[in-house]
């Protein structure tokens, strides 16, 4: 079968699946903390058809993804079973999971022994009183804590933080990541902050900026940048004395749309070509009706043929997405 491909050459190899849109935080930076999952959470054997499909066209890597992936009852089996798949030159996967890290203590070495590769965690504080504010959960700091280093000590690494910055929010937290980053032995990535939150609060003012961020972290010590992929998200740092990595995700101050090579699908069964889609592709409806896996190669195919070039963040004609970041998967 030939390998996935968009209209802009650029090979899609990546794939981010959500298992369900339900979350058991109410971040300030993607909910209202008033309304709660809103689309159905489709049985595993229909993502995993999906995802089985996707790998014969030429996908490489597998993130789950939600809402909260670890709220699924079932996904350290589905964990095994995306791992029983392989890729067209008959390699594994890489199989990796987003989650707010709250479960992940008593799930790390299940999730490891199922054949998970990787996990990345958000987390938005170093502070607990800060981090209850932001999630609005009293007392999740020390779960989070405690899972990030169960998952180091069973080997699921490059273990990622991610923390999500707002201007007036939590921008005075990038030195204590960068402390956090040295003595926890993590890979701490800060996120450019995007419109795809519930409360649409967005604007350019909330941004900090991969150059902002660069310099705060400089008054503590300095960061050598580390030559990356293309098609990575991240800019990436080590610190001068080698110890402890910096990543950067922005979007917003210098996008990479030019290099992008994943595709989305949401927890009920809809492609979206970019995080800032307006609209949904609906692969899930197709398989209902009863498609074969050629026909749902094919559809997957001419949707991706009009994925879209760029995003147009902070442009005068900028589309909000047509769904918020936890209805589309992280």
């Amino acid at each position: 079968m030939l390998a996935l491909t968009d209209k802009f050459g650029r090979p899609i190899t990546d794939l981010r699946i959500s298992i369900t849109d339900h979350c058991n935080y109410k971040c300030v930076y993607c909910r209202t903390g008033n309304d709660g999952a809103l689309y159905a959470d489709l049985p595993f054997a229909d993502y995993l058809r999906m995802t089985r499909v996707l790998v014969g066209m030429g996908i490489k890597k597998v993130r789950i993804t939600g809402g909260e992936p670890l709220l699924r009852k079932g996904v350290v089996e589905f964990v095994r079973n995306v791992a029983k798949l392989r890729s067209g030159d008959g390699e594994p996967l890489d199989i990796a999971i987003t989650t707010n890290g709250h479960l992940l203590a008593e799930m790390a070495e299940p999730l490891k022994d199922a054949g998970l590769q990787r996990v990345t965690v958000s987390m938005d504080a170093v502070d607990p009183d800060r981090f209850a504010r932001i999630t609005r959960v009293p007392g999740g700091y020390d779960n989070v804590l405690a899972g990030i280093r169960a998952a180091r000590r069973v080997g699921l690494w490059p273990l990622k933080v991610n923390c999500v910055l707002m201007r007036g929010f939590n921008e005075d937290q990038i030195i204590p990541f960068g402390m956090f980053a040295r003595e926890e032995g993590v890979i701490v990535r800060f996120i450019e902050f995007m419109p795809l939150e519930e409360d649409r609060v967005w604007s350019p003012k909330t941004v900090v900026t991969l150059d902002e961020i660069l310099h705060r972290m400089s008054e503590y010590r300095p960061l050598v940048e580390i030559p990356h992929e293309r098609s990575e998200t991240a800019r990436r740092y080590h610190f001068d004395d080698g110890v402890g990595e910096i990543g950067i995700i922005a979007p917003v101050s210098h996008p990479f749309c030019g290099h992008c090579s994943r595709i989305r699908i949401t927890s009920d069964g809809k492609i979206r070509t970019c995080l800032f889609s307006v609209w949904d592709h609906d692969l899930h409806g197709l398989m209902r009706r009863g498609a074969s896996d050629d026909e749902l190669a094919e559809f997957i195919r001419g949707v991706v043929q009009r994925k879209e070039e760029r995003h147009h963040i902070g442009e005068p004609d900028f589309v909000p997405a047509s769904r918020t970041m936890v209805h589309i998967g992280g």
